[in-house]
């Protein structure tokens, strides 16, 4: 991939003639990106990132088609594919992504461009955003609300057997593809996805009744049959690190898909492990210990008291937002940490961003706790609209949340739900479509700041409303 500034071409410059006009919002973010240039160094470093000779070879995306096509899919909610068709077959996206009469490349082009930015390149770019938003004049930070939310990763539910029927099926595709390779074959491996799955669909279908008297002998039976095909697949492992005589392009497929036997082999062990603990030995296996799935090991177990959703598979995601409807903070958590320990740092890292604590911090009660109410008072905020959590309420404290500013702090602080919603059916932050930890916190980032870019193209348009107004002169 080479992150270059191609020339500018007569087809270029006859496309620029059209007079082709961009929808408001995405000529007032097209325009803000333009004033902020600097921007697009980090998306360069990391398409740089790697490649020894990068100004030689074919030409790849610029940093700034990179940045602008992620945005673009973020705001509109689409995949790569109809990303791609929608910048081909449209002049004004073409335009706003800078691709104007260049030829657009295939769907996965884009996939394997923003699969090279990192987070932390995302968290700098939303910085760089915020930073620039208070330079211009759109936020003053004096309002600061914060709340916490489940993204999903892209699993099916868990269960034992489903587990187990996962890492049967992919050892044995993997080690099929191992022998399609070799042609010679990989020597004995039976095949027992047919069995597996006969098993687990068994185990999906008994009644509350039938599990009492059927369950444990069936999974025993399932146990049974993904411990062989683990055991002979890494056989087939050893016996296939033996093979000479090959070219240097299938011996490369090769140790790649003996990688790959290799890790689901160990993941088919964690499996197996679980599944004994809890089902044959009765076992209360902690939450830390379980594994939910094999392809996104990532993923953690979230209980949120939730009625309809009380438990969740993703990560917990921590948002603080300001008055105008920025978000100034976001962070991936690990595991299920409770929303009490981020009233410091957030306090922490608004003041680095505003240089001063905000007027009005407000969140729900699950951030309560008399430790954090003393630390916004210490960090100089006016006003802390936590609701008091647990116990009998003082005669001091029942009166502050019957106040009228306290209730407007709540009612300010209920905005972060809207946001939430936005991010989830907006910009598809509900599940993350991606692979591995890393694209889930990239995915989460570009979500972030596509809401940030779309926020300050509205509040600049805004401003530019009330000054052509200002402007206007008396009748």
């Amino acid at each position: 991939m080479r992150a270059t500034d191609p020339q500018i071409s007569f087809a270029d410059l006859e496309f620029m003639k059209q007079g082709i006009r961009l929808e408001p919002t995405l000529k007032a973010i097209a325009d803000f990106l333009d004033q902020h240039g600097a921007i697009l160094q980090r998306v360069r470093r990391d398409l740089f990132r790697g490649l020894k000779k990068p100004r030689r070879g074919r030409s790849g995306l610029t940093a700034e088609q990179v940045l602008r096509s992620l945005i673009l899919m973020r705001v509109k909610n689409w995949d790569y594919r109809e990303l791609r068709e929608r910048i081909a077959d449209g002049y004004t996206l073409r335009h706003f992504t800078d691709f104007n009469s260049r030829l657009v490349p295939q769907h996965d082009a884009f996939n394997r461009a923003v699969n090279r930015l990192t987070p932390e390149t995302l968290q700098a770019i939303n910085d760089a955003v915020i930073q620039a938003a208070v330079r211009l004049g759109l936020e003053d930070g004096t309002k600061l609300r914060v709340d916490t939310t489940v993204v999903e990763t892209d699993i099916h539910h868990p269960t034992d057997s489903t587990l187990l029927w996962d890492a049967v099926r992919v050892v044995t595709r993997l080690v099929g593809k191992l022998a399609a390779v070799l042609g010679a074959g990989v020597g004995p491996f039976t095949n027992r996805t047919r069995s597996a799955r006969r098993r687990m669909q068994e185990i999906q279908r008994m009644t509350a009744r039938e599990r009492h008297r059927r369950q444990v002998r069936t999974y025993r039976a399932l146990i049974r049959i993904t411990e062989r095909v683990v055991t002979e697949a890494r056989a087939v492992v050893d016996r296939t690190g033996r093979v000479r005589g090959l070219d240097p392009l299938k011996h490369a497929m090769i140790d790649a898909l003996r990688h790959e036997i290799a890790r689901y082999c160990a993941l088919g062990d964690r499996v197996i492990s679980q599944t004994r603990r809890r089902v044959l030995d009765g076992e209360q296996v902690p939450a830390g210990d379980k594994l939910y799935s094999i392809f996104e090991t990532h993923t953690d177990l979230i209980k949120r008291g939730k009625v309809l959703k009380p438990v969740e598979f993703g990560h917990k995601v921590f948002l603080a937002e300001s008055g105008r409807g920025l978000i100034t903070q976001y962070q991936v958590l690990n595991g299920n940490p409770s929303d009490q320990v981020h009233v410091k740092p957030s306090l922490d890292r608004h003041t680095v961003i505003f240089e001063s604590a905000p007027s009005l911090y407000s969140s729900d009660r699950g951030f309560f706790t008399e430790e954090n109410l003393k630390t916004c008072r210490t960090a100089g905020v006016t006003l802390t609209c936590i609701p008091q959590k647990g116990g009998t309420r003082s005669a001091e404290r029942e009166a502050l949340e019957k106040s009228r500013a306290f209730k407007q702090g709540q009612r300010f602080r209920a905005g972060i739900e809207g946001r939430i919603s936005v991010l989830f059916r907006g910009r598809g932050m509900k599940r993350a479509l991606v692979e591995g930890r890393t694209h889930f916190e990239l995915f989460v980032g570009a979500a972030v700041l596509a809401n940030n870019l779309l926020v300050i193209a509205q509040l600049l348009r805004r401003k530019a409303r009330k000054a052509t107004r200002r402007r206007r002169p008396a009748a």
